[in-house]
């Protein structure tokens, strides 16, 4: 059990939950919580608006960690009581290296949430268009919708690996190597062909010494490899 102290603080340095919802947290939670933090306060010094939402019932079959956007602000929301999900993302991980795994998750969350912030989900970057080639209004409804959360679900996996490379390059294979293995399974978190997930074109270009340098922020240097992505994205 963690320290009730040390849990408190970490709350109030996160969200708006009254301190005392510290007591009522799982040490399923509060270990997702805590790996996550690093991340959640980088972002938030970006001037990233984050609340930070631990659901309180029972939530089957839920994503564990999503999310969403609301009144200009991001809400990073916890569905881990319950939910077999919780345990299945990281079965095939060591319990020492799982917490690097909820820290690239988390990271991969506040990718999400800047490119709302930014007012640019679902948009192409600015100057660039559609791959030659593309069919200009002959995707069906679901196939357009498929095409655009690929892409971000494409960028956010950049920006998390952007993050990791940055604070943990020792660990860095280990981690990319455990995304392509989840986009290549065939559920909803997956990327089995025609996925919404399928972001291993773009994983392909995170490998490699080079593929992250420099001092840019971790949005600037996902920015890079998804530009290229997105070349051949059609």
């Amino acid at each position: 059990m963690l320290n009730p102290l040390l849990l408190m603080s970490l709350l109030i340095a996160l969200s708006p939950v009254p301190a005392v919802a510290a007591a009522q947290l799982t040490d399923l939670e509060s270990r997702w919580l805590l790996a996550g933090q690093p991340v959640i306060a980088f972002a938030r010094a970006q001037g990233l608006p984050i609340d930070i939402i631990v659901q309180p019932q029972d939530a089957p079959g839920a994503v564990p960690l999503a999310l969403g956007y609301e009144a200009g602000r991001c809400k990073l929301v916890l569905s881990l009581r319950g939910n077999t999900q919780a345990d299945s993302v990281l079965q095939d991980v060591l319990p020492a290296r799982q917490g690097m795994m909820i820290e690239a998750m988390t990271a991969h969350e506040i990718g999400h949430c800047q490119r709302y912030a930014q007012g640019d989900w679902h948009a192409l970057p600015r100057g660039l268009g559609e791959p030659l080639g593309t069919p200009r209004g002959k995707l069906t409804p679901l196939a357009q919708e498929l095409r655009e959360t690929r892409r971000e679900e494409a960028y956010a996996d950049l920006v998390a690996l952007a993050w990791m490379h940055g604070r943990h390059p020792g660990q860095y294979p280990d981690v990319l190597a455990w995304i392509r293995g989840v986009r290549a399974g065939g559920d909803s978190a997956g990327g089995g062909v025609g996925s919404s997930h399928a972001t291993q074109a773009w994983l392909a270009l995170a490998d490699g010494e080079g593929a992250f340098a420099g001092a840019a922020s971790p949005f600037e240097q996902a920015q890079v490899l998804w530009r290229k992505g997105l070349s051949g994205d059609k």
